[in-house]
């Protein structure tokens, strides 16, 4: 996924996501790509299973850090990582863009998740995270994800063009003025976010946001392209930080009275996934109590 699509997914259906997975084409395709394979899970668990499944890992090779007490062996049908323990855990919350324009769902469930977080020992600490202008200066001049998609499809528009959806076709055609020298200078801006942003978050053992500011909408809603450009990019607008920044993340379901789901999104540094996996271990258990 190049911009969160399957936490999204995982939200508006109400699974846990494992979202940040191994990149497409491989391992050193990390440094260019924002986008990576994911997969829907019903719990935590199953997601570390199928996290060492996507990353391609043996019992001799494991390059994302699931090595030791955490290391799930062959043959184990239900593992669940050792839940982190809350008490203590550095929960950065994320203010400015991801918790704008909340709708009134989000916006009532995701306080109470963060209350939650608190009575449950966690050390709260307000994180504006400016480097996000960066990322929206990089966008505003066509993006990394969506030069490099028009690039893998546009011998499948000048042939098929017809066939492909006509929001998807529209956006893969934004990206086909984008210039060389734009690209390769957004490139290298984007490497240098990253790597300001993984020192941003060296203080904090885990971020947390809504995964989307929305819940799902209706078909009626996104019934027009126009409709469906705003709500796309409302959907997307969380989950694709994590993927420009390369990080790695997790969304999982807020407790439901009535209503649409909602969904919690835990952000870590890029691979810190073992970590992750026993933050939102112990985040699921609280949530279900």
């Amino acid at each position: 996924r190049v911009g969160g699509e399957a936490r999204v997914g995982g939200q508006l259906g109400g699974f846990d996501c494992l979202a940040e997975g191994a990149p497409v084409g491989g391992g050193d395709n990390r440094d260019r790509q924002p986008a990576t394979v994911a997969r829907l899970e019903r719990l935590v668990g199953h997601g570390v299973v199928e996290g060492r499944q996507l990353h391609g890992l043996g019992i001799a090779d494991d390059p994302v850090g699931l090595r030791g007490e955490d290391r799930l062996q062959q043959g184990d049908l239900d593992p669940l990582p050792e839940p982190a323990p809350l008490a203590n855990l550095r929960v950065g919350i994320a203010r400015g863009v991801p918790i704008e324009n909340l709708d009134d769902t989000v916006a009532k469930r995701f306080p109470q998740a963060i209350d939650a977080l608190e009575k449950a020992g966690c050390r709260l600490s307000n994180e504006k995270l400016s480097l996000l202008d960066g990322m929206i200066q990089v966008n505003s001049r066509g993006g990394v994800q969506p030069a490099e998609a028009f690039a893998i499809h546009r011998d499948l528009l000048a042939r098929r063009a017809g066939d492909i959806d006509a929001n998807v076709r529209a956006r893969l055609e934004r990206a086909r003025n984008i210039s060389a020298a734009d690209f390769i200078e957004m490139t290298r801006e984007r490497a240098g976010l990253i790597r300001a942003m993984d020192a941003r978050l060296a203080d904090v053992d885990v971020m947390c946001w809504p995964t989307t500011p929305i819940v799902a909408p209706t078909m009626a809603e996104v019934a027009t392209p126009d409709d469906f450009a705003r709500k796309n990019a409302m959907a997307l607008r969380n989950t694709v930080i994590v993927n420009f920044f390369d990080l790695c993340a997790i969304s999982l379901p807020l407790p439901r009275e009535g209503g649409l789901p909602t969904g919690l999104m835990l952000v870590a540094r890029n691979g810190h996934d073992r970590r992750l996996f026993r933050i939102a271990a112990a985040v699921e258990r609280l949530l279900a109590a």
